[in-house]
């Protein structure tokens, strides 16, 4: 069964919603200010993030969004493949079937 993909106010979940999400989870757990988390760093080597950091991430998006994302989880071949803020975004929009915005 398809991951449900509306917002808590009931409209469709957007791209942009799930990378508002990670940016404020990312901050928070790297303790970093909000706008230090900028799509283009790479989250090793620019916000020295370790894989058990982007784990304990898609724990938290899980959490904030609940049933949406009950079986999104990432495997060791994905996270070798994420490198930038960008590439978790998109990431987990593919597991969720969340589209570009419009």
């Amino acid at each position: 069964m398809p991951a449900e993909t509306h917002s808590h106010d009931g409209r469709e979940l957007e791209r942009r919603d799930v990378a508002d999400l990670v940016v404020d989870q990312l901050a928070d757990l790297l303790g970093r200010d909000l706008d230090e988390i900028r799509p283009e760093l790479r989250l090793r080597t620019d916000l020295d993030a370790d894989d058990l950091t982007l784990l304990d991430l898609v724990e938290a998006v899980e959490q904030e969004l609940g049933e949406r994302t009950v079986g999104v989880r990432l495997t060791d071949d994905e996270l070798v493949e994420i490198v930038t803020v960008t590439d978790l975004v998109d990431c987990i929009c593919e597991h969720l079937g969340v589209g570009p915005d419009r």
